[in-house]
């Protein structure tokens, strides 16, 4: 009897909440911490960094034309025309980072609402929302990319607006397929029984289930928005000079690759990392969101 009333008032353990268990999985990752650590530093450098440079980054130095990095007050050293290669990285970064989180938010919306309807009505509705997607993805991204670019005149806000628009699919296609999965399940048959409406069961019910999916779909659109942009601005169709960003500080530098390397590398290995590290970030959450990997 002793022993039952013991067993009786033994505390019981319970299971660590589910954010407890994916953030464990998520710091477990190596890449993702490294990627997220990463991704905090290029925010701050690029938010604060060109208060942090004696130079404005459209100051021209005359005298200290192709200035080598490391080896004067230019710690990055100079650009053709004199000017402060750190302030212009930095500015750069305040471009082509913001162009990849606006695409971000503009594309996670698009494709989450036409996902949704997608998946939530099906059939005719369905089918029809779907293949207009399937028919914008025959068009390789890069060439209908270039093709919009061309013809709109281009500065932050219209890059931004056709990046999104050339991003949401594969969005609206992870989302169709998540919410067509929870379709028939028992808390959605409630939900109608009770008389809710079509727009509370998607977004009460529904998308809060999908929310994993949709945060791992947002950090690898940043990462394919940030590439976008540097692909466009390198070809001469993207953010224009005199403002600066990662991709067309890339195109100003390939004629000095052998007279003036540091050009070249400093806004290519900027845009490694933040490809990169949004790449591992993606990969991290998808792991931590995956409560599977607990039973391994």
């Amino acid at each position: 009897m002793a022993q039952v009333a013991a067993a009786a008032i033994e505390p019981v353990v319970l299971p660590p909440p589910t954010r407890h268990r994916a953030l464990r999985r998520f710091l477990r990752h190596r890449l993702a911490v490294f990627g997220l650590v990463t991704i905090v530093l290029l925010v701050l450098l690029s938010a604060f960094g060109p208060y942090l440079v004696p130079y404005d980054q459209l100051f021209i130095d005359i005298r200290n034309r192709f200035a080598p990095p490391f080896v004067s007050a230019h710690i990055f050293g100079t650009d053709p025309l004199g000017r402060d290669h750190a302030a212009r990285l930095f500015n750069a970064g305040r471009i082509s980072l913001t162009v990849g989180f606006l695409a971000m938010m503009i594309s996670i919306v698009i494709g989450t609402v036409v996902g949704a309807v997608a998946g939530f009505y099906g059939r005719w509705v369905g089918a029809v929302l779907m293949r207009i997607v399937d028919a914008i993805l025959c068009f390789p991204s890069v060439f209908l990319l270039l093709a919009l670019a061309a013809f709109i005149k281009p500065n932050v806000l219209t890059i931004t607006l056709i990046i999104a628009a050339t991003s949401w699919m594969e969005v609206a296609r992870v989302v169709q397929n998540q919410i067509r999965s929870l379709r028939e399940r028992d808390f959605t048959v409630a939900a109608e029984m009770i008389g809710a409406s079509d727009t509370a069961i998607i977004f009460r019910e529904l998308l809060p289930n999908v929310i994993g999916p949709i945060v791992v779909a947002a950090t690898l659109t940043v990462a394919r928005a940030i590439l976008m942009e540097s692909y466009i601005s390198f070809l001469g169709y993207g953010i224009q000079p005199p403002m600066a960003s990662w991709g067309n500080m890339l195109n100003n530098a390939q004629q000095y690759l052998t007279s003036a390397p540091w050009l070249a590398i400093f806004p290519g290995v900027m845009i490694t990392l933040a490809v990169a590290s949004f790449n591992f970030v993606g990969d991290g959450l998808r792991d931590a969101l995956d409560d599977r990997l607990d039973a391994q």
